[in-house]
């Protein structure tokens, strides 16, 4: 053990069942964020203020695909995070790029003394430093999901991290960014093994998402302790613009 950190774990934390990844939206609404969910049918989703994401039952049918679509409205577009099949009649696929999935497999976690717990009142902030960094998606009630670390030079937020997806378990770092005048100093570095530390403390195991050809990012999280877990996709398709009819 370091002075500061936790051992490296030698893989996913007892109980850490990791097959409630393949679909972690749907565990995490049906599971720790149940209290968020709305509900149509099988299918279920966050707030539209809190994130973006929408579960799917793992294989769905043309009822699950009616019930999205009036979930979410007529033309609405609909994040499939994982999604690689084909989506019905009348759906329109707006993007797909590939993924990757990386899960804690020996994190070196640590505290950071510079960190600030973040919260509501600091929300307008934080939505400054994701519209100038683009992290992925970052709403008014994001802030909800779990714990939010954010460091602040002469006042202003300048780096953040937190939680998002939160299957059994598991919880997802999300939302780490770095103002671009303070890229270099290691700040997402810190902050990345201080939200982890927490997770640890909970008994849980952390794991994250990027692009598959964000390599520079891969590298990073290799270097800290994660490893590739799963290959993945990120893709939305808009729903109808008439409002779907669930089948019989």
């Amino acid at each position: 053990m370091t002075a500061t950190g936790t051992p490296p774990a030698p893989g996913p934390l007892p109980g850490s069942d990791s097959r409630v990844l393949d679909n972690p939206a749907l565990a995490a609404l049906t599971g720790p964020h149940a209290h968020f969910a709305e509900r149509r049918g099988r299918v279920l989703r966050y707030p539209a203020d809190v994130t973006p994401w929408l579960a799917l039952p793992d294989e769905p049918d043309a009822r699950d695909w009616a019930d999205a679509a009036a979930l979410t409205g007529p033309g609405a577009e609909v994040p499939l995070l994982g999604f690689r099949g084909q989506v019905p009649e009348g759906w329109e696929v707006t993007f797909r790029i590939e993924g990757v999935q990386l899960v804690d497999d020996g994190l070196v976690t640590a505290p950071e003394p510079e960190a600030v717990r973040l919260g509501v009142a600091d929300v307008p902030e934080m939505l400054d430093l994701v519209e100038r960094t683009r992290p992925g998606p970052f709403l008014p009630r994001t802030v909800e999901l779990g714990t939010y670390l954010g460091i602040r030079r002469d006042g202003r937020l300048i780096a953040m991290a937190g939680e998002r997806l939160h299957p059994p378990g598991w919880t997802e770092i999300s939302a780490v960014c770095t103002d671009p005048a303070y890229r270099g100093e290691g700040l997402a570095t810190r902050l990345i093994l201080a939200v982890a530390h927490g997770i640890r403390e909970r008994g849980e195991t952390p794991f994250l998402h990027t692009g598959a050809a964000n390599a520079t990012a891969i590298r990073l999280y290799e270097s800290l302790g994660f490893r590739l877990r799963l290959h993945t996709t990120f893709g939305a398709a808009r729903a109808p613009e008439h409002r779907a009819v669930p089948v019989a």
